[in-house]
């Protein structure tokens, strides 16, 4: 049977998380540094490794199936493709910036103006939108000293920490796009059933689960309605009376990013013994 190839970045800021979330999927190969391709082991999955920049156009053409790159580069490359899953890591934002003597502070400011960037369909596409006539200079890298070197008048580039933009004498004006690691197909493959679908719930379960806590805990059975109204899980939290006694275990689901206000609330409620896990995977 012809594996299913999904195009996976080989270098930059998404080849190392991607790899972590192949392998949390438990899709697991071994790759050389001179690999461009590998199988996966107890799976009909075959990685291609190469730009990100390359394989939006690789799986619009049918080369593969899947595809892990940035949204940015999804929405620059205007090819139609689904995006199946967001996978929660590469979060930057694609940022328009001007030198920090320019008299630019809004959208309207940059009329006229030559705008350095790596992203020409996207930086035309959103001027446009906004009724601002800009002159685009594309460039494929080092788009922060276009301004120095007179090349333009201003970047689009993206922006994760925004300290390359501070050496470069630059200031952020206004986001075009929030972008972040994505997983992408055609919408002809994203309706295909078979391994294809196994490898998207493999990696939905983990991208789900990363955003999500297990916690279990002890309390008073009387203490039981408040906590439900803490911690009301997926559906409900489970519990169980303790044998003996009157309290119960409770067990939950509760987001990763609510833990900082849920575990205060869950002992003043008198629950003990609160324990917190990650989760592997989950469907929810």
């Amino acid at each position: 049977m012809t594996p299913i190839r999904m195009a996976v970045p080989n270098k930059g800021r998404l080849e190392d998380p991607t790899a972590s979330l192949l392998a949390q999927a438990g899709l697991r190969y071994e790759k050389t540094d001179r690999a461009l391709s590998v199988p996966v082991r107890g799976a009909n999955v075959e990685l291609l490794f190469v730009r990100a920049e390359d394989v939006c156009e690789l799986v619009a053409d049918g080369v593969a199936a899947l595809g892990v790159t940035g949204l940015d580069l999804v929405m620059e490359s205007e090819l139609g493709l689904d995006v199946v899953c967001e996978l929660g890591y590469g979060n930057c934002t694609l940022t328009a910036a001007a030198p920090n003597a320019s008299e630019v502070a809004g959208v309207e400011d940059f009329a006229g103006l030559r705008i350095a960037t790596s992203h020409p369909r996207s930086t035309s596409r959103f001027f446009a939108g906004k009724g601002v006539d800009i002159t685009t200079v594309p460039l494929t890298g080092s788009v922060e000293v276009a301004p120095k070197l007179d090349v333009a008048d201003a970047i689009v580039d993206l922006v994760s920490s925004g300290s390359t933009l501070l050496v470069n004498g630059l200031r952020p004006v206004v986001t075009l796009l929030e972008s972040e690691a994505v997983l992408v197909a055609t919408a002809d493959r994203r309706a295909d059933g078979g391994d294809t679908a196994r490898v998207v719930t493999m990696l939905r379960a983990v991208v789900a689960a990363r955003r999500k806590r297990y916690v279990l805990m002890n309390a008073p059975a009387d203490a039981l309605p408040l906590i439900e109204e803490i911690i009301p899980g997926l559906d409900a939290p489970s519990v169980v009376p303790l044998a003996g006694s009157d309290h119960v275990a409770v067990h939950s689901v509760v987001d990763a990013d609510r833990l900082w206000d849920v575990l205060p609330r869950l002992e003043a409620a008198g629950a003990s013994g609160i324990l917190v896990l990650p989760i592997e995977q989950m469907i929810p």
